[in-house]
């Protein structure tokens, strides 16, 4: 677990550094953001020739090819793979082999097998590459995220029988709960009787879509209990018998040994690119430190059957993926490179499911606990010429550096309000989201959905640049007011609680 500091330090020790919001240099630097030049990357990043950027494509390739340009010629550092700008991740398409996967509990000579076919179900998580061998450890009750801290499996496999009768949210909480705390596997024990689990499992596997080299905990799977009932009775674990209260309970099973083998075959997979950049900070140890910029620049491709089949993206995140380039720009002119480094990112496969910050946040170019916050850029152009809604204003000290720094730029004609739309869960539903649940604090800026979102319709001509211009201006000035304080931004400790995962 990383270190963390929480909101509770001085607000003077965040006070914002009057003279790098007001200087001469910085000024000249954000007026190299310009309406003109917003317009100019988002006709060509969203131009018909790009073919709506589906992940992958050629025309993603080309998109990345076009960052990595910019962003050489802004006079960034490559941080994709081996030196290059592109770090490159590859999904794969597999399917489950259900005849040939199976839990195996062993307690002192008593052995109990349940098969994919009749009474064991996969849940979610990692499918594991190769056989899980590895000792067990039953957990009843309820167990809360005030004590996902304490948990710690070591590479046990966790059986878990909730209480009777119980509550569904409290037993989502649990498992979340014992998802992080270090298992190989976590296996519900279900009390369903054999045909209703039957019922349950499906005749043939569908097909599932792997993120290589992003996978982590355990796999989860389900099991229906009587299956286990000879090898749990040796380790005295009496079903009718044992205590199905709500109190939090944990015994290792003395003598137990699980064998977990879901067995697999790889359908098709694929490779698609992020494009990295950094700048180096100038202060001799802030420099170790991170802000990230990030968009991401794939869209949903094609429609077929349509007289206009092509899904431009242009706000949808044509918009964003500007907005990082023109960053990346301001930033590296003289005077106004920060204390501390910044990285710019491009990912892909945000619509297929946040793929490319995925694979990024789990395989990052810089030590994940070295970022110190991300500033996420998707759909910015549209909607309010005055007003952008900032997602994460409330769960770390952000927010308020995000607030004094607006109030400090009236010129600029621009507001960040809070989430407009809780019940929407935005602020799951892009990039930003695998860095925060890996514990960077995180704002995302987002102009809100429209009749044109995910359709052909949206187009370069419906962007406001001018809109757009005047908010990466306020943005490079809390860039700046992030990278250059002497302390890091800081968690707020309920929000941590409820969105680190890991």
């Amino acid at each position: 677990m990383r270190n963390v500091v929480f909101l509770g330090v001085t607000l003077a020790a965040q006070a914002p550094l009057v003279d790098a919001q007001t200087s001469a240099p910085l000024s000249r630097a954000a007026a190299t953001i310009t309406a003109r030049d917003v317009a100019r990357h988002i006709w060509i990043i969203a131009h018909d020739s790009m073919m709506g950027r589906d992940t992958p494509s050629r025309g993603l390739d080309l998109t990345a090819r076009y960052v990595a340009e910019q962003f050489r010629a802004s006079g960034l550092q490559p941080r994709g793979d081996q030196g290059s700008w592109l770090q490159h991740y590859t999904v794969a398409r597999q399917r489950i082999d259900l005849e040939r996967s199976h839990v195996i509990l062993s307690v002192d000579g008593a052995i109990d097998s349940a098969g994919f076919r009749t009474s064991a179900r996969y849940e979610g998580g990692p499918i594991p590459r190769e056989t899980i061998r590895a000792p067990a450890v039953l957990v009843s009750g309820y167990h809360t995220l005030r004590s996902k801290g304490e948990l710690n499996f070591g590479g046990r496999v966790v059986f878990y029988l909730p209480p009777r009768n119980a509550n569904p949210d409290r037993v989502h909480e649990t498992l979340r709960v014992l998802y992080l705390g270090g298992s190989s596997a976590l296996v519900t024990l279900s009390d369903a009787a054999a045909v209703n689990f039957l019922q349950t499992i499906p005749s043939r596997a569908p097909e599932r879509v792997v993120l290589h080299g992003a996978e982590h905990g355990p796999v989860v799977l389900q099991v229906r209990a009587a299956a286990l009932e000879r090898s749990l009775a040796a380790a005295e674990v009496d079903l009718d018998r044992v205590d199905r209260s709500t109190e939090p309970g944990i015994r290792q099973l003395d003598g137990s040994k699980v064998t977990i083998n879901v067995s697999h075959t790889i359908l098709s997979s694929l490779s698609a690119p992020n494009t990295v950049g950094l700048l180096e900070g100038t202060d001799p140890t802030l420099k170790n430190e991170y802000v990230v910029y990030s968009a991401h620049m794939d869209h949903i491709g094609i429609t077929p059957g349509r007289p206009d089949s092509i899904n431009n993206g242009a706000d949808d995140d044509a918009s964003g993926t500007a907005g990082v380039i023109e960053l990346a720009q301001a930033f590296s002119r003289p005077g106004a490179r920060p204390r501390r480094s910044l990285l710019f990112l491009t990912v892909s496969g945000e619509e297929k499911g946040l793929w490319g910050s995925n694979y990024f946040t789990a395989n990052p170019p810089v030590p994940i606990g070295n970022i110190v916050a991300n500033i996420n850029l998707d759909m910015i152009s549209r909607n309010w010429p005055d007003t952008i809604v900032a997602i994460g204003k409330e769960h770390s000290s952000l927010g308020a550096t995000l607030d004094r720094v607006n109030s400090a730029h009236p010129e600029l004609g621009i507001t960040a309000i809070n989430d407009r739309w809780p019940d929407e869960r935005f602020y799951y539903r892009s990039d930003h989201y695998n860095f925060a649940r890996r514990g960077v604090p995180i704002l995302f800026f987002f102009n809100g959905v429209h009749e044109d979102y995910h359709e052909v319709t949206d187009s370069p001509d419906k962007v406001n640049a001018e809109k757009e211009s005047r908010l990466l201006k306020l943005l490079f000035y809390l860039g700046q007011d992030i990278a250059n304080a002497t302390l890091r931004p800081t968690w707020n400790r309920e929000s941590y609680r409820e969105i680190v995962v890991e």
